[in-house]
């Protein structure tokens, strides 16, 4: 079974050419968690697409979770670690984590734990506009429209389109 990615090209299935029990959705899931980290419900996921009966993935799911190798709290801060770095707000992050099925609340423990999203909504709106404040109602909507796109809430956008001095971290 081939299925078209990213740039259209086809690639193999993990488990393409393997029978479907747990022990090969156990090769399955070690190779995928050995690319990158995964969400319990988008590992499950990932692996019913491949093919996987669900009476075979539970068992490696819960194997993975005894050994530490799945952890939604690890895989909710590493998501927004990573993705406030690239400027996201934490509307756009908690939207895409909760598609990855994490809870609500370990979604919410690893915003409270996350960075200031207003000293962050401000970095962003420097790097993208410059540091002077806008001055008329055109630049602030333009600018409010990009932070709001990027995930940021109003009280985070009314702080870094206010006038600010910035050198001042605060």
């Amino acid at each position: 079974m081939r299925r078209r990615r990213w740039g259209g090209r086809p690639q193999r299935d993990v488990g393409e050419g393997r029978p479907k029990d747990a022990e090969a959705a156990r090769l399955a899931a070690l190779t995928l968690l050995a690319r990158r980290d995964f969400a319990i419900g988008e590992l499950r996921t990932r692996l019913a697409q491949d093919g996987y009966p669900a009476d075979s993935v539970e068992p490696v799911i819960a194997d993975l979770l005894d050994a530490r190798a799945l952890d939604d709290a690890r895989f909710a801060a590493s998501y927004i670690s990573y993705h406030a770095s690239r400027g996201q707000g934490p509307r756009r992050i908690a939207m895409d984590l909760a598609q990855r099925g994490v809870a609500e609340a370990l979604i919410e423990a690893a915003l409270t734990a996350g960075p200031d999203w207003k000293a962050l909504a401000r970095e962003v709106r420097v790097r993208r506009f410059g540091p002077e404040a806008p001055q008329d109602w055109a630049h602030k909507t333009r600018q409010a429209r990009f932070l709001q796109y990027r995930g940021f809430s109003s009280d985070h956008i009314q702080s870094a389109i206010a006038d600010f001095d910035p050198e001042d971290p605060s």
